[in-house]
C-alpha cells in the first residue's frame, strides 16, 4: 500500500470533515453502498501504475459492482489526504437534517468564515448558491460547502442563505479557507463521567482520545454518533485504550484474512458506554462491535449504518487514485455488520435522548475500583 492508507470509509472525504450526514439512502459523490466486486469483474487485482482515464476507471468500478469504489484526481486525493491529517477546505460549517426535512447548522468552527459571519448552531440553511438546501442530499450540501470541481481552492466563494428562528433571511458570501478539523472533543458530565466524542478516525485520533482520558473521571461515554469511519490503525489504537490486547476484528483482503489486534495495557476497569446511531459507520462500527463482543462496553443508541467493507487506494500512472473495495471486515465474534449494522445493547426509544440514557446506563455499571 506504500504511502496510501487502508481505510474503512470511502465516505471520509465528504462526511468526516463535516460531521454531518443524512439518511443512509444518501451517498457521497462517487461512492455508494457496500458490495465486494463480483468474481467476474474486469477490474485488475492491483491497478497501481495503470494508465486509466477517469472514465475508464469509473466504468471498471461500475462494471465490477464496487459501489463504494471511487476515483480521485491527484488534486482531489491530496485534499482527501488533508482530511485524513485533520485539515480540510471549507467555511467551518457542519449541517444536519431533521425528521422534518429541514437543513440546519449543527456545528460552527470557532474563528472560521461561518463563525465570523455570525452563523450559529441551530440556524436554518435555506440556500447554497442558487439551490434550495432542503432539496439536496446532505452529502451534496457538504460537497458544495467544500467546493465543486474548479472551486476547491483557498479563497473561492460560496453564497449561503441562512435564517435564525423568527429572524430575517440573511444572504452571506463566504470565502473558503483551510481549516483544522477537531475530531475529538471531551467534556465532563454529571458525577465525574467523561464524554469523549470522536467524529472520524483521522491521523492522531487514538492519541487524542488517550490524552482526553488523562482528565479525572469515574466513567466514560465514548460518543461515536455520526462518525463516518476512517483509518483502520486509529480505530484499532482507540480500541487498545480500553482493551488489554486481543482481537479487535479481522478483514478479508482479496481472499486472505488479516487480523486486527489491540496493543496491550489498556484500561479494562473504568465503566464504559459507547453511543451509536445510524450515522455510525465503518471503522466506528468495527470499534463499537469489538468493545461489545469483548464485553468491555455497553452499546447504547440506535442501529448503526452497516458499512462492513474495506477500501484500498492505488496510485495510477497519472497520479490519480483509484480506491477499490478489497474485502469485508468482521468483529471479534465473527460478525459481519455489512448491510445490517450493529444492534445496540440498550436501544434508545423514539424521542428518547440517547445521551441521557447513556448516563443512566453508566450509573448502573458503578464506578471503577
Amino acid at each position: 500500500m506504500a504511502a496510501l492508507s487502508l481505510a474503512f470509509g470511502a465516505v471520509l472525504l465528504a462526511g468526516a470533515v463535516s460531521g454531518a450526514w443524512d439518511e443512509p439512502g444518501d451517498r457521497p459523490r462517487r461512492a455508494a453502498a457496500d458490495l465486494v466486486p463480483a468474481a467476474n469483474t474486469a477490474l485488475p487485482a492491483d491497478p497501481s501504475g495503470a494508465a486509466l482515464s477517469e472514465q475508464q476507471a469509473e466504468h471498471l468500478l461500475s462494471a465490477g459492482g464496487d459501489r463504494w469504489g471511487a476515483y480521485y484526481s491527484a488534486q482531489e486525493y491530496a485534499e482527501f489526504s488533508q482530511g485524513l491529517d485533520g485539515r480540510y477546505l471549507g467555511v467551518g460549517l457542519s449541517v444536519g437534517r431533521g425528521e422534518d426535512g429541514v437543513t440546519a447548522v449543527s456545528q460552527v468552527t470557532p474563528a472560521g468564515p461561518a463563525a465570523e459571519a455570525g452563523i450559529a448552531p441551530g440556524d436554518r440553511l435555506l440556500r447554497i448558491d442558487t439551490d434550495q438546501a432542503d432539496r439536496l442530499p446532505v452529502t451534496e450540501v457538504v460537497a458544495r460547502l467544500r467546493g465543486r470541481d474548479g472551486e476547491r481552492r483557498v479563497g473561492s466563494e460560496v453564497t449561503l442563505a441562512v435564517q435564525r428562528a423568527g429572524g430575517e433571511v440573511r444572504e452571506l458570501r463566504l470565502r473558503r479557507v483551510l481549516l483544522d478539523s477537531q475530531q475529538v472533543t471531551a467534556e465532563h458530565l454529571e458525577k465525574g463521567v467523561l464524554r469523549i466524542t470522536v467524529r472520524a478516525f483521522t491521523n492522531g485520533v487514538a492519541e487524542q482520545v488517550r490524552a482526553a482520558l488523562r482528565a479525572p473521571h469515574t466513567g466514560v461515554v465514548l460518543d461515536l454518533r455520526g462518525n463516518s469511519g476512517g483509518l483502520v490503525d486509529e480505530a484499532v489504537g482507540t480500541a487498545g485504550i480500553f482493551l488489554d490486547g486481543g482481537s479487535v476484528g479481522s478483514y478479508q483482503e482479496r481472499g486472505e484474512t488479516r487480523d486486527l489486534t489491540a496493543p496491550p495495557g489498556g484500561d479494562q476497569r473504568t465503566p464504559l458506554v459507547v453511543l451509536v446511531d445510524g450515522g455510525t459507520m465503518s471503522a466506528a462500527e468495527l470499534l463499537a462491535g469489538a468493545l461489545q463482543d469483548r464485553s468491555r462496553a455497553v452499546v447504547v443508541g440506535s442501529r448503526t449504518f452497516g458499512k462492513g467493507t474495506v477500501q484500498q487506494p492505488s496510485r495510477l500512472a497519472d497520479g490519480a487514485v483509484l480506491e477499490m473495495t478489497v474485502g469485508r471486515y468482521h468483529t471479534p465474534a465473527g460478525r459481519s455488520l455489512d448491510g445490517t449494522g450493529l444492534t445496540p445493547d440498550v436501544p434508545a426509544g423514539a424521542g428518547e435522548d440517547a445521551g441521557t440514557l447513556a448516563l443512566r446506563v453508566i450509573a448502573g455499571l458503578g464506578t471503577r475500583a
